[in-house]
């Protein structure tokens, strides 16, 4: 049980030094990384659409 509550004092040690992002830091970050899932989607669904494609032209050969 000493190694516990060992560990956990060190991480609270720690925690206390991280540097926490600003509200307005956080709402940029937010942006962007939704931003890049909604591009990656995008491009995602046109690779798959232009692979079931060229399979539906090449089974119809």
């Amino acid at each position: 049980m000493g190694k516990i509550k060992q560990f956990l004092q060190e991480v609270m040690s720690e925690m206390r030094k991280t540097s926490w992002p600003k509200s307005k830091e956080l709402t940029k970050y937010t942006i962007v990384v939704i931003t890049t899932v909604i591009f990656v989607a995008i491009f995602f669904v046109l690779v798959d659409l232009l692979i079931s494609g060229a399979f539906r032209w090449y089974l119809k050969i």
